[in-house]
Parts: C-alpha cells; sequence; structure tokens
C-alpha cells in the first residue's frame, strides 16, 4: 500500500508538469500567432503558372511566407493556428494580403489562393473576396482541407462560383481524399501533385497514371490540368508529351515577391518554344552556362 502510494505520487507530480507545459506552449503560440496577424508580419510571394505550350504565365500561385522566429515552414505555422482557434484568422490575413497586390499582376492572369473548406465557408471568406474581380480567382483546396457535408460546402460557394471564381482540387493523385473531392465538386481545376510530376520521365507507371487523370480531367471533365512541382527538363518534356497544359515548378519559376512592374519572373524559352532550331537552343544553353559561371559570353 504504501510502495503504491509512493509510486503514484511522481507520477502526478509529473502529469501536473506536463499539463503547465502544455498550457505555457498553448499560450506561447495563441501570443505569437495574435502578434502574426495583428502586425501582418508576413510575406505573400507568388510562383508562376505557365502554358507548357507557348512558355507564357497564365496565373500564378499565391503563398505565405513567414520571416519572423521561429523560422518554420508555413504549413507549421498554419497548423499551430489551427491547434490554438486561429487557423482561420491566419489564413483570412494571408488571402488579405495576396489579394491587395492582385492589381500587381497583369490583367490577363489569374491568381490562385490557397484556403481551407472551414476558411472558404465563412462569411468573412465571401467579404473578402466581395470587391474583387472574380474571374480572376482560382480557390485551391488541398486533400488535407477536409469536407465534412459536400452539399453544404457547394452551397456555401455557390454565389462565388456563379461570379466567376473558379475552384481546384490539389495534389491529385496522392491520395483518395483528392480523388473524392474531384468527383463530389466536379472543380474547374485539377492540380497534380508533386508526387506523381516527380521522376515522371524516368518512370512508366507515373506516366501511366499521369495521362489517365489527364484524359480524366480533360476529356470527361472538360477541367484545366496544372502539374505541380516540375524541376527538371526531362519532368517538363514529358508532361509536354503527355499532353499537360499548364504547371509550375522551380524548373519554370520559384516563389517571389512581385517586382514593382507588373510582370512576373521570366519562363526559360528555349526549353518551351519546340519552334527553336536545336542551334538556338543551344546558344542559349551556352549563354546561361556563361552567365552561372560568372565567365564572360
Amino acid at each position: 500500500m504504501r510502495l503504491s502510494s509512493l509510486r503514484s505520487r511522481p507520477s502526478g507530480r509529473r502529469l501536473k508538469h506536463d499539463g503547465t507545459e502544455a498550457e505555457r506552449l498553448h499560450e506561447q503560440r495563441d501570443r505569437l500567432i495574435r502578434g502574426t496577424i495583428a502586425n501582418r508580419s508576413l510575406e505573400t510571394h507568388f510562383q508562376p503558372i505557365v502554358d507548357l505550350k507557348s512558355g507564357r504565365a497564365v496565373g500564378s500561385e499565391a503563398l505565405a511566407r513567414f520571416a519572423q522566429q521561429p523560422i518554420r515552414p508555413p504549413d507549421v505555422w498554419f497548423a499551430e493556428a489551427a491547434s490554438v482557434g486561429l487557423g482561420i484568422e491566419l489564413e483570412l490575413t494571408a488571402l488579405d494580403l495576396a489579394l491587395e497586390q492582385l492589381h500587381r499582376l497583369p490583367t490577363g492572369l489569374y491568381l490562385s489562393l490557397n484556403a481551407s473548406a472551414e476558411t472558404i465557408m465563412t462569411e468573412r471568406f465571401r467579404s473578402v473576396l466581395a470587391d474583387v474581380p472574380a474571374e480572376r480567382i482560382v480557390l485551391e483546396l488541398t486533400e488535407h482541407s477536409p469536407v465534412d457535408d459536400y452539399l453544404q460546402f457547394e452551397r456555401s460557394i455557390q454565389d462565388l462560383r456563379s461570379r466567376g471564381v473558379r475552384l481546384a482540387v490539389d495534389d491529385a493523385g496522392a491520395g483518395f481524399s483528392s480523388f473524392h473531392h474531384i468527383l463530389d465538386l466536379r472543380p474547374d481545376v485539377i492540380k497534380l501533385d508533386i508526387g506523381l510530376t516527380r521522376g515522371i520521365d524516368r518512370d512508366p507507371a507515373r506516366q501511366a497514371l499521369g495521362r489517365a487523370l489527364l484524359a480524366f480531367g480533360l476529356e470527361t471533365y472538360n477541367t484545366t490540368i496544372v502539374a505541380e512541382g516540375i524541376e527538371t527538363e526531362g519532368e517538363l518534356a514529358t508532361l509536354r508529351s503527355l499532353g499537360c497544359p499548364t504547371g509550375q515548378g522551380f524548373f519554370l519559376g520559384r516563389p517571389s515577391r512581385l517586382p514593382n512592374r507588373r510582370t512576373v519572373p521570366a519562363v526559360p524559352v528555349p526549353l518551351l518554344v519546340p519552334e527553336l532550331e536545336a542551334s538556338s537552343v543551344d546558344a542559349v544553353r551556352t549563354r546561361r552556362r556563361a552567365d552561372l559561371s560568372g565567365s564572360p559570353r
């Protein structure tokens, strides 16, 4: 009896300590996220979405970036905001900052915004989009964003879609949830997951799945397809040969802040324009290598 009692006491103290530590961490996160929201201390970087035939940018995805300490990836920031009940508020802040720069994008480009289903269904979200040109907005719903009631979600965004806002499903090919989103929401844009794009030029299985998803999206649903995560010339060439119309990735343009002029980062033209003669392509590549090495042209 005495031994049992003695063993239980440290356990009780440990539980109390763990509880206090958890509360302290919660308060710390809450304070940090509230400060970030109040000070709007995050940046918006933009990554071009490119027509793979012409090499021209057709849109740009807005990506939140956090520079303050502690340095962590954006998904960690949003996850921690959600853990303290501030996920929607942080998302709305990021969306508001991105939309403030819409006028700096060339008129013909659309702006792709990431938002959770929970945020999209709020009245505050609709008010954020109230005064923007709806036809220039694409809402990206990721596989990791659960939709508990598809009918309710569709009703909540029906007015936005009727105004011209397009819906995109992210991470297609990464798991069951993305296919569920596609079948139930009939999006205007399907984004192929980076896991499918990565190494597609060397993997017949990825090519077969990519071909099937492209046929499904382009022919069955008449949607736009965007391949994410294009990082090599081989991946780009393979996706073009499969008929993928648009894509994005480091090979086409890294996320960056918008320059002062109304433009987007340039695309490596010789890799995207098939009409160029091989000699011209080689010449441009030679110049690019010289620029990178610092040697004279």
